[in-house]
């Protein structure tokens, strides 16, 4: 294996990616404080000795979390993980085309002819990744009715997330398929600054929390489509190990509780500042709800309506909201990166080194270590009880649900691999 620059892929280069990779992933920081040496033998060989056994690590190192970690050149892997990579150089088997990448608007690839693919069937990211198209373009459309007008004119191949309210229109053409962005589902999650007013208030959050009816989250954005959503009264993704149904007690989704809980709590009418991308067609409906739900329990909100770009990057700003601060947001996440309460990071309370929004709890943290640490996994399970009922008590985050992302492509082409994300290899036009 050789990366797109030519070089071997060694262990040399493995074990400074490895490294980067935990020192800036939730479930990465968690499980590097149990290594005890991670390096290279010789080019093929990666040694990681641990301080003790844990049952997860290699389920954390291959599977990854919000990002995964992917291997880069040595020289590459060095430098600080909190700063942004200036060059990308993979080993995969399409190349990053730099020199036609356009901001917002155009991506391309071209098939990396030196890849040599491991003869075995591809499986989500693993088995054998056979690239049978020269030239990957990833167009960049904002307008939904104009991205869908694209598929289905043929001007484009595949429509990776489609609206909602789009979908009866494209169901109609014969010349169209349609398959899940990620089978495990997304799972939406409202999450609060815990830096400053009024979310630093955990009876504000609890009374947010108490109003919330998670069918209207998920109405909002599978345009009533049952079929597309889940809903149930747990931090952990709908249908998987720990959906336990432990917070129905703490979400009547009664407006009438939760404006009787804010007015105990005393709230002082600090203003609520809402990011909200519009352009997500995902994310900017949750928003939407959150508003009105929040407005109607009478908390003071001013929604910031922008893109998703800005709201990544404002996000990152611990101000107060005078000086560009923020004090909730949305977002979601595939169900394969919140199955554990170790990778859950709107759950976890790692403070300032932790997810946006900053929650600090040092038990939650104990208990979440106890956990990595368990034995067996009927141990873990009764951790990760208490560690749900915790969050449910102090409100991190709320979830809103488990819902799925219809992707569709056109009916010429075969082999696409439903999973994580849009994989490009496999797939070939018939």
């Amino acid at each position: 294996l050789k990366f797109h620059n030519g070089e071997p892929v060694r262990a040399q280069d493995c074990a400074p990616s490895l490294a980067r990779w935990a020192a800036r992933e939730t479930i990465g920081q968690t499980v590097w404080q149990y290594v005890e040496k991670c390096e290279a033998a010789d080019d093929k060989t990666l040694e990681i000795v641990l301080k003790r056994p844990i049952g997860i690590f290699i389920d954390a190192i291959a599977r990854g979390g919000a990002s995964v970690a992917f291997m880069m050149p040595e020289h590459m892997a060095k430098t600080d993980p909190f700063k942004q990579v200036t060059e990308t150089i993979g080993s995969g088997p399409y190349k990053f085309l730099k020199d036609e990448f356009v901001p917002g608007a155009h991506v391309a690839y071209s098939r990396n002819a030196a890849y040599v693919p491991r003869q075995e069937p591809a499986e989500w990211s693993s088995g054998g990744k056979v690239a049978h198209f020269d030239r990957i373009e990833w167009r960049i459309i904002p307008d939904t009715a104009t991205a869908a007008a694209a598929l289905q004119s043929g001007e484009v191949d595949w429509y990776e997330h489609c609206q909602a309210d789009l979908l009866p229109a494209l169901r109609k053409n014969p010349d169209i398929k349609y398959g899940l962005a990620n089978p495990t589902g997304f799972n939406g999650v409202m999450r609060f600054n815990h830096m400053h007013p009024p979310f630093d208030n955990v009876n504000v959050r609890r009374a947010v929390l108490q109003a919330v009816v998670q069918d209207d989250y998920m109405a909002a954005v599978t345009g009533g489509d049952k079929s597309l959503y889940k809903t149930c009264f747990g931090m952990f993704p709908c249908g998987s190990r720990y959906d336990l149904d432990l917070g129905r007690p703490f979400m009547p989704g009664s407006i009438e509780t939760a404006k009787k809980t804010l007015a105990a709590s005393g709230y002082a009418g600090e203003k609520v500042v809402l990011l909200n991308p519009s352009d997500l067609v995902t994310v900017g409906p949750l928003g939407d709800v959150t508003y009105d739900v929040m407005t109607k329990i009478g908390l003071k909100v001013e929604m910031v309506a922008t893109d998703w770009g800005t709201v990544a990057q404002r996000r990152t700003n611990r101000d107060t909201t005078d000086k560009g601060g923020w004090s909730v947001h949305h977002t979601w996440g595939p169900g394969t990166i919140r199955q554990t309460p170790v990778e859950h990071s709107q759950i976890r309370g790692q403070g300032q080194r932790g997810w946006f929004g900053w929650y600090k709890d040092d038990t939650m943290e104990d208990l979440t270590r106890r956990f990595v640490e368990a034995p067996t996994p009927e141990a873990r399970d009764e951790i990760a009880k208490t560690i749900q009922l915790r969050a449910f008590d102090l409100v991190p985050s709320v979830p809103l649900g488990t819902f799925q992302i219809v992707t569709a492509y056109r009916r010429d082409l075969t082999g696409l691999i439903e999973a994580t994300g849009p994989y490009m290899w496999n797939i070939k036009r018939v």
